[in-house]
């Protein structure tokens, strides 16, 4: 047996010697590698936490000390100690989580994976354990430098070194990176102390006299220095923090597991707040990864475990490459447009962009809310900024949207990848309020593409726009095929399909024009006409789709974003305004936290697939009399048919 088919739960750590818990890393690593292989997820940070993940549990006595990632893709290891070593259903339907899930186990406590955030629940949970009297719980935060480039973790330091009566480790996982190199004076601080010749003679002969003689080892060390503070003030870079009054331990190598262990211990006997600052690189122990320069393999699909090359096709054209072309090709005409994103350079596809014009290019990193209100004054100050992020990351800076975009009428244009539904990540990486929360920006228009063709025009036609925000939002994954427009109408609404009976409008919003196309094929097997339009800016409403609602018996809208307060609920609104009374079904994503699992998976369960929406229509069609109309019960059994032959 393994050492690790031996752990199914911390306390298994306990007993081992240094030569197994040495096998261990070595083991989990293994593991890793070969199961992120096949399911793919977030294989290059969790490769770089494994010693500091063993130490904080043999430290730590989970679930009853709480551990709190941020963010949470850093979890695999700590899944692994928590009686969760099969990772072979990943981030698949019914399967594991890629991030924690209070469900799948009392070891998890934040699922939100968006970043900078676990300093304040490590704050909001130490408080807690002082008021209630559990003096003897420790809150453990394991933070990335990449998300202390976030404000929020700021405000929350902050406020815990306003109370040193609570029992709280802070761990900085310092690698150097977010998904990419970590930016910022912060990165430049702490790349100088992971550098610094002098504080790598000093720990090296610091770890020697720690392995020969222990603790006593290095306070002698420390007072033959001078400094007269013990082991803190020798260690402790002078500027890391500066006054915020929390103690320090550092740096220490996070790869080096019993100089872990010994400076958590020594954190864990201060009984207050206190800083752990661990050094440790991402990727560790996979060669193709440490040398991937671009993300060192922060996320990967399947991949070969052996030489790290990818086994899916890539030849396929993505959303996110045709806006990466595009905003290049606007970018070589217009000095006036800038980029900026929130460390995710790559993944939103403004590397390009910034490889041809560095310095209009700006990763501000995990701060949304800072790139959108220096987007502002970007705008203010004469150009046209393209903040690009996930849909998802977008909600944390709405009301910088609202106050400081849109009361200010600046030009800027927000590109939102990966909106609705993205699959595998689960509920924090859904980009399904983006429609719902930003409609409401008086003066925002919002486009959805529903091909490469009409991204590429509706980005043009944004970045025109000078005195309001604009939106362009589309999907994860590859584009599909074109679908080509038989008209427009005079305010740019393109009519996809039109059939003799004006029965069904079905308003499409982006890429689920493909989808309403195969409902229209549906429903003229059952003798009801439809017409199927795309609206291509979906906020404000066209005044032509209201007069197409007016000319037909029912109309459809078909959004992959929340119903509630979603677009189909602003076409009724302007149908209403406009005492159009047809009857309208909105069809969309329920207002719930939606599972991991494939996209195909996800509409199937909650209905956003054709034969489904379908099914719906006939219904009502058929209960409204209309005359050529079928029966419900063909309705679902040509609906059937056509499933079995596709």
């Amino acid at each position: 047996m393994s050492v690790l088919e031996r752990i199914n739960g911390p306390r298994d750590l306990d007993s081992l010697s240094a030569a197994e818990l040495s096998q261990l890393c070595r083991e989990i690593r293994a593991y890793l590698i070969s199961s992120v292989a096949k399911t793919g997820g977030h294989l290059g940070p969790n490769l770089g936490v494994v010693e500091t993940t063993v130490a904080i549990h043999r430290v730590f006595d989970s679930p009853k000390d709480s551990v709190v990632f941020d963010t949470g893709h850093q979890s695999y290891v700590h899944k692994m100690l928590t009686g969760r070593r099969d990772l072979s259903s990943l981030r698949q339907k019914d399967g594991l989580a890629g991030y924690p899930q209070r469900s799948e186990s009392e070891h998890d406590i934040v699922e939100s994976s968006h970043a900078s955030s676990s300093l304040s629940w490590a704050d909001g949970i130490a408080k807690a354990y002082k008021l209630t009297g559990q003096d003897d719980r420790y809150v453990v935060a394991v933070v990335g430098d990449g998300a202390l480039t976030g404000g929020m973790a700021w405000e929350a330091l902050n406020n815990i070194s306003d109370d040193n009566d609570r029992k709280l480790v802070i761990v900085v996982n310092d690698n150097g990176r977010s998904y990419a190199p970590t930016i910022g004076g912060l990165a430049r601080y702490l790349n100088d102390v992971r550098t610094d010749k002098n504080y790598r003679r000093l720990y090296k002969l610091s770890k020697k006299l720690f392995y020969k003689f222990g603790l006593v080892g290095r306070l002698v060390y420390s007072a033959a220095r001078g400094a007269g503070k013990g082991l803190l003030s020798t260690f402790a870079p002078q500027g890391m923090f500066p006054n915020l009054d929390i103690k320090y331990i550092g740096p220490v190598d996070g790869h080096d597991l019993a100089a872990m262990e010994q400076a958590l211990r020594q954190a864990k006997k201060y009984g207050s707040p206190v800083i752990v600052h661990a050094i440790t690189q991402k990727g560790k122990g996979f060669d193709p990864a440490t040398l991937h320069e671009d993300d060192q393999f922060h996320a990967v699909g399947k991949i070969d475990p052996s030489t790290g090359e990818s086994l899916e096709d890539s030849s396929a054209e993505t959303w996110t490459g045709a806006f990466g072309d595009e905003i290049l090709k606007i970018a070589e005409k217009r000095k006036d447009i800038i980029g900026i994103t929130g460390a995710m350079l790559i993944p939103v596809g403004l590397d390009k962009f910034a490889k041809k014009y560095p310095e209009r290019v700006f990763d501000v990193g995990i701060a949304e809310q800072h790139a959108v209100t220096s987007a502002a004054g970007m705008a203010f100050g004469g150009l046209h900024p393209v903040v690009a992020v996930y849909a998802t990351f977008m909600n944390r800076a709405f009301d910088q949207v609202l106050m400081d975009v849109a009361l200010h009428k600046a030009g800027v244009t927000f590109v939102l990848d990966r909106a609705g539904v993205t699959g595998p990540d689960g509920a924090s990486h859904h980009g399904m309020w983006d429609l719902s929360v930003l409609q409401v920006v008086p003066g925002i228009r919002i486009a959805a593409p529903r091909d490469a063709d009409t991204l590429r025009e509706e980005l043009n036609e944004a970045v025109a726009v000078s005195d309001a925000p604009t939106v362009l939002r589309f999907s994860k994954g590859t584009v599909g095929q074109s679908i080509r427009a038989i008209k427009r109408t005079d305010d740019g609404v393109d009519v996809l399909l039109q059939s003799a009976s004006k029965d069904v409008l079905l308003v499409c919003v982006g890429a689920m024009a493909s989808v309403g196309l195969q409902v229209a094929e549906l429903l003229a097997a059952q003798g009801i006409g439809a017409t199927v339009i795309d609206p291509r800016w979906v906020v404000p409403v066209a005044k032509s789709v209201v007069q197409m609602a007016s000319e037909h018996r029912l109309v459809v809208t078909i959004e992959d974003g929340i119903k509630v307060g979603g677009i189909g609920t602003r076409v009724r609104q302007d149908m209403r305004a406009a005492q159009v009374d047809t009857a309208l079904n909105e069809v969309g994503l329920p207002d719930e936290f939606l599972e991991h699992a494939s996209r195909a998976q996800i509409m199937e369960r909650v209905g956003l697939t054709a034969q489904a929406i379908a099914r719906d229509i006939v219904a009502q069609v058929v209960g409204s009399r209309v005359p050529h109309a079928r029966p419900i019960a063909d309705s679902a059994q040509v609906i059937r048919s056509e499933k079995t032959q596709k």
